[in-house]
């Protein structure tokens, strides 16, 4: 088995497009969350087991916060916490405070709908794919239900410890059972595809690369 950190240090030299074709192609699964998700800052990768997060619309602010913090004391090392919404458009779920206490866990990031202190979150280094922003906080307009239990995002649903991987091109969720052989696939990918890039950059002509084997 390989370890964590490695897996995620594996993962992250892996672009998300290589991981979503294994799925596709070796397993005929379709892990990419919703296209709508986007990063808050261009670039910033983000890689980890899923921590899944379940909420919704709510008036009722009793315990609220005290729920909110024994999610976060729950958080572990290398977590990305995957917030199935139920369709919340009106509230953030993720802001200054929320990302400051994640990182203390060991958080490598969060997959949200709304994002509150824009200028303050992006400062810490803490990836985030969000929906919108805006200024509303949570409390009395959205409520946390539950956490660690499967959660459906747009098509896929994501389970807790599943693996996650978000670049430019958006996220994909890897189920944890198979992390490994699509990790060592996609890694065969990439290493195909610097072959084929180089047949290109010979001169040759794309049918001659696709007869050897190549693709576009």
């Amino acid at each position: 088995m390989i370890p964590v950190p490695e897996m995620r240090r594996r993962f992250l030299a892996l672009f998300s497009a290589a991981v979503n074709d294994v799925l596709r192609f070796e397993y005929k699964l379709n892990g990419s969350l919703p296209s709508d998700y986007r990063q808050l800052v261009a670039g910033q990768k983000l890689c980890g087991r899923a921590f899944t997060v379940k909420g919704g619309p709510d008036l009722v602010t009793e315990g609220e916060l005290e729920t909110r913090a024994k999610m976060l004391e729950d958080l572990g090392e290398d977590d990305v916490v995957v917030w199935d919404c139920t369709g919340d458009t009106v509230t953030a779920q993720w802001g200054e405070v929320m990302t400051m206490a994640s990182l203390k866990r060991g958080c490598r990031g969060a997959i949200v709908n709304g994002v509150r202190d824009v200028d303050r979150v992006i400062p810490q280094g803490f990836p985030l794919y969000h929906r919108y922003t805006c200024s509303t906080g949570m409390l009395g307009r959205f409520r946390l239900y539950h956490w660690q239990k499967p959660v459906l995002i747009g098509e896929v649903t994501v389970g807790p410890g599943d693996w996650i991987l978000g670049d430019m091109d958006g996220v994909v969720a890897i189920p944890a059972a198979i992390a490994e052989q699509v990790l060592l696939s996609s890694e065969a990918i990439l290493s195909k595809e610097q072959s084929i890039k180089d047949l290109v950059e010979s001169g040759l002509k794309p049918t001659e690369v696709v007869a050897r084997g190549g693709y576009f």
